[in-house]
């Protein structure tokens, strides 16, 4: 794959998991779930720019910097100081269509994740770090929807970690 089809591509992925975020964000009775929504639906709105940037970048000098790629998504322990939050969302009543929305982030970012991870195997060494990034950041995502999701149906985990051990009880 070059360079600029790798982008282009990428743009694509990245505005569609923006409109879940964004689509669902105002959907939410809970100000947790619509807050995460917001925020993911930012940062995808700010890797859309990112890209646009470096598909202009290529198209005017036919390379691309590769610079650096912050993210809204904490370290572990921060998510780990977190659990109250989900915690709370858990206690609350008719979360089925929060889920449904959770759900259809939770699909998107897998897409995109498994999108970058192929095309960073197909993709020049020296343009591999730029999209790592994105597997990266993309993973981190799907962890933060994947534990709202395990919060809200009240299943005891949460990051794949057990919270409580029903047979130890």
């Amino acid at each position: 794959m070059e360079i600029e089809e790798a982008i282009k591509t990428a743009i694509v992925y990245e505005e569609k998991v923006a409109d879940v975020y964004n689509k669902y964000a105002g959907k939410f009775k809970s100000k947790t779930g619509a807050k995460i929504f917001k925020a993911l639906g930012k940062e995808e709105v700010d890797h859309v720019e990112y890209l646009k940037a470096k598909l202009a970048e290529w198209k005017k000098s036919g390379k691309v910097a590769i610079g650096t790629m912050e993210t809204m998504v904490p370290d572990e322990k921060t998510l780990k100081s977190n659990i109250k939050n989900l915690k709370k969302i858990a206690k609350q009543d008719n979360l089925d269509n929060e889920i449904e929305y959770f759900q259809k982030a939770l699909e998107m970012e897998v897409k995109t994740s498994n999108f970058y991870k192929e095309m960073v195997s197909q993709l020049p060494k020296e343009y591999r770090p730029m999209f790592e990034r994105f597997v990266e950041i993309e993973e981190g995502h799907e962890a933060i929807v994947r534990a709202e999701i395990d919060a809200a149906r009240g299943l005891g985990f949460w990051f794949d970690f057990q919270e409580f051990d029903l047979e130890s009880a």
